[in-house]
């Protein structure tokens, strides 16, 4: 597992913090609210892509298993 992935879902989390707190103590509850929203989206999109990508090998591994052997 490539360790850029922890990184890039890490930065995500802090940047989403951090513009939270801001648009909270301007005043913006529901703007802070959708972009901490939008923060989780993109992480979340970004699991289920490595999800996929781990079927996927998954698959591809035990179709070389179930090849028959003579």
């Amino acid at each position: 597992m490539n360790i850029d992935i922890i990184f890039k879902i890490a930065a995500i989390g802090i940047l989403t913090a951090v513009v939270g707190q801001v648009l909270k103590n301007s005043g913006k509850d529901d703007i802070s609210t959708l972009a901490t929203l939008a923060g989780v989206i993109i992480v979340l999109f970004m699991v289920v892509q490595m999800i996929a990508e781990l079927f996927s090998s998954l698959k591809t591994m035990f179709s070389f298993c179930l090849i028959p052997i003579f």
